[in-house]
């Protein structure tokens, strides 16, 4: 191969990326119009094609030009938006959960003075939901916590577990039933114990 042969094709190459690159930006507001369905969030969202983007115009040559680019692009959004509702999903969020969140603590309408209701709210702290959920079948446990705690609506959960939406639907009102007992039945144990 000569010098100029090699700078044909270094020319070429730079040509072929600089058109790449200018027909994937076109796609920018529907890849973020997709992300954000995914994540529910603007800054999440904006993060989720920025580096959809960067990845794309790393692996710009694994695009097979003539095919559906648009297509290509928003398959790494959504596989990014996957990796990262597996990561959120292996890493619980521990946000402190307000009094009106508990439906336990709503079912425990009797508690009349200030004191009995913050020794219930105690009693329900985050390490004893995280407890409740970790005890919850894995099927069930994949469905609240991404519907749940990572706000994914009941598609983006079925796309994300690749099982139908109805599936979802089930097992999250599966699953919450359970969670809601075993919070029941660890509130009603603690209050036995502390009433000995």
């Amino acid at each position: 191969m000569t010098a100029s042969s090699e700078a044909r094709d270094l020319a070429v190459r730079a040509r072929d990326r600089v058109r790449f690159e200018e027909d994937a930006l076109t796609y920018a507001d529907d890849a973020y119009r997709v992300a954000r369905r995914l994540t529910g969030s603007t800054e999440a969202a904006e993060e989720l094609v920025q580096d959809a983007y960067v990845r794309a115009f790393r692996s710009w040559e694994q695009y097979t030009p003539g095919t559906n680019l648009r297509a290509w692009l928003l398959r790494i959004v959504h596989n990014l938006a996957v990796d990262a509702g597996r990561k959120r999903q292996r890493t619980p969020q521990m946000e402190p959960v307000e009094e009106s969140d508990y439906y336990l603590y709503q079912r425990m309408g009797g508690t009349s003075t200030p004191e009995e209701a913050d020794n219930v709210v105690e009693r329900l702290s985050q390490g004893g939901v995280v407890s409740a959920l970790a005890a919850l079948p894995q099927p069930y446990r994949d469905a609240v916590v991404l519907v749940d705690l990572a706000d994914f609506s009941y598609q983006d959960a079925a796309d994300i577990l690749d099982v139908p939406i109805g599936t979802i639907m089930s097992r999250l009102h599966r699953g919450r039933r359970m969670l809601k007992t075993e919070l029941a039945q660890t509130i009603e144990d603690t209050a036995e114990a502390a009433a000995s």
